[in-house]
């Protein structure tokens, strides 16, 4: 049990650290008040200054994980504890859990370098690490897609940023090149009328670049023409199944027939 001298010199250091303690505790509560009001700001900001949308949340997360990081510092040495030792300590630690959680670092810094160079922003569609889809958000550790069938996929920013990446919505124009088989019996320069007919029929298909059209090649069972059209970028889906669509229609009423693949079998008796 303890002696009168010890219960005297314990309650003499609990009212000498009470004080410290309390203040800290408020120090704590008040900052983490004022951090969430400030990433509240920081967000406005961004939004009034167009900040790209798929850029604010890493932004936002970084800037509130590094607050907290010096409050935590700071109520640390308000009541009392070496901050050079805790420093110290913190250092050990942020090295084993570096060691650890080396994946996660690797997907940070590739976030970081995909904001450095930019090869998408929210709302492209882009092809990478096997997934196609829509970016709705880069986040800390992941880029998340939507996919044309709805799926939302979360790819590791360590891997996107090193592999890879077809935007197709980069560019506010694109090509289409659709490849059309006819008979060898049928006529060549014909069936090029039709399917130029067809392209100037539909006012979305750009006039410039020049549209281009000739024999890819000779196939062994047909004549492959191709077709070369630009359109903007926000058509190319709904151009591709026209051109399909409308060429096929076109060949039927003009007699242009698309060949079925041909094999000569010979029979010896």
């Amino acid at each position: 049990m303890l002696d009168k001298h010890s219960i005297e010199v314990l309650t003499e250091k609990i009212i000498e650290y009470l004080p410290k303690l309390a203040l800290a505790l408020i120090t704590l509560v008040v900052g983490l008040y004022l951090i969430k009001l400030f990433i509240r700001f920081l967000g406005k900001v961004m939004e009034s200054r167009k900040v790209d949308e798929s850029l604010r949340p890493f932004f936002k997360t970084l800037a509130s994980i590094l607050l907290k990081v010096l409050l935590l510092i700071s109520v640390m040495g308000m009541i009392g504890i070496e901050m050079t030792s805790f420093i110290a300590l913190i250092g050990a630690v942020g090295i084993s859990i570096g060691m650890a959680l080396s994946g996660s670092l690797q997907h940070f810094a590739g976030g970081v370098l995909l904001l450095i160079y930019k090869p998408f922003i929210k709302g492209d569609f882009i092809e990478a690490q096997g997934h196609k889809g829509t970016v709705k958000e880069l986040q800390i550790f992941n880029t998340v897609l939507n996919t044309l069938d709805n799926k939302v996929v979360f790819i590791p920013n360590g891997p996107l940023s090193t592999g890879t990446i077809v935007n197709y919505t980069r560019e506010p124009q694109r090509r289409i090149d659709s490849v059309f088989s006819i008979s060898y019996g049928d006529d060549i320069d014909k069936a090029k009328s039709i399917i130029q007919n067809v392209i100037d029929s539909n006012p979305k298909i750009l006039k410039e670049p020049e549209v281009v059209i000739g024999v890819k090649q000779l196939s062994a069972s047909s004549v492959d023409i191709e077709s070369r059209v630009w359109v903007n970028t926000v058509d190319i889906v709904e151009l591709g199944f026209y051109m399909n669509e409308a060429v096929k229609n076109e060949f039927d009423k003009n007699g242009i027939t698309i060949p079925f693949p041909q094999m000569d079998v010979n029979l010896k008796k």
